[in-house]
Formats: structure tokens, C-alpha cells, sequence
């Protein structure tokens, strides 16, 4: 399974689409608000957002939708990130309800190597989700800075410090 990929890797001008979707549920966006103490009634008081609001219904937490986004670009962009560098923009284009469901798509603007290390590399991207109906809801643009093939080498390959499987030694059981 890709988890990620090195500076060589990316191309500019490519789009990677994020599989599987997430549909989001009350209890997700309840969870998210608790978790981070947005106290929001739009959030978490059905009867306030149905007799005060234009939607009349709650709205899903702007930033779980980035956080779930973000997510679900880890296994095509940032699998195998040193660090993510910056979030350069963040813009929540239209409302997610309960219910609906997300898909994500990162495309790459540009990249460039470190100017202070020489096995890494700084990626340009731009990620997009959309609900099941095609409508954009979210946009991000953030750096991100990744591993160059050499670097990943030099640390042990793909997956440094993963300990090895051993068969356990056989047991007779006794009679």
C-alpha cells in the first residue's frame, strides 16, 4: 500500500483523488466540537439552528472538515511528511450537514529542494473537498516537507523501527 511519497515522487500538475469518502454524522461533528470546546450552538443545539438560522438545521464544524480532509490525503501526500511546514489558506466554500459525505482531492502546484538540507524536498499542494453532490465545501493550499529517495534510504528504508515478526516457538500441550 502507498503510504506517502518521496520529493521524486510528486509531479507537478498531479491530482491524487482520496478513497474511501467519509460520511459524516452527528455523533462525528458532536465528538469534534467536544473535543476541541466549540460550544457553537449552530454546532450542537438542533433546536437553535432549526428556529434561528438560514439552514435551519446544524451545520458540521468548518475545521472537522479540514481535519478529515487533511486525513484523508495522508496515505497520497503526506505518508511519509517530515513535517508539515504551513497552512496557507483555509477556506470553508460551502455548508456540510449531517449526513452528507466527503471526498477529497490533492493536486500539486509546485515543489522545490530544501535550501538548507539536500534529502528533502518542499511540496506545494492544494487540497479540495467536495459532498456527494459535487459541491465544493472546502479548499486548502499548505507546504509540506518531504523525504527525498536518499533520505529514506539512509534511515532504514521504508518502515524504520518496524520490529520484525516472529513465529512463536512451538508448545506441546500436555495430555
Amino acid at each position: 500500500m502507498q503510504f506517502g511519497r518521496t520529493y521524486e515522487e510528486f509531479e507537478v500538475g498531479a491530482t491524487y483523488k482520496h478513497w474511501p469518502g467519509k460520511t459524516v454524522t452527528e455523533y462525528d461533528d458532536h465528538l469534534f466540537c467536544l473535543l476541541t470546546m466549540n460550544h457553537h450552538p449552530l454546532h450542537m443545539d438542533t433546536n437553535y439552528a432549526e428556529k434561528t438560522t438560514d439552514f435551519g438545521k446544524n451545520v458540521v464544524v468548518g475545521n472537522y472538515i479540514y481535519s478529515l480532509l487533511l486525513g484523508m490525503s495522508v496515505p497520497d501526500i503526506s505518508g511519509k511528511a517530515i513535517a508539515n511546514l504551513e497552512i496557507e489558506s483555509l477556506k470553508h466554500v460551502a455548508p456540510t450537514f449531517h449526513g452528507d459525505t466527503i471526498y477529497g482531492q490533492t493536486t500539486v502546484l509546485d515543489k522545490w529542494p530544501s535550501k538548507s538540507k539536500n534529502d528533502r524536498g518542499i511540496v506545494y499542494v492544494e487540497t479540495k473537498g467536495y459532498k456527494q453532490d459535487g459541491t465544493l465545501v472546502c479548499v486548502f493550499r499548505r507546504k509540506v516537507m518531504v523525504p527525498t529517495e536518499t533520505y529514506i534510504k539512509e534511515r532504514g528504508g521504508e518502515q524504520p523501527g518496524r520490529p520484525e515478526l516472529t513465529a512463536p516457538a512451538d508448545k506441546k500441550t500436555e495430555k
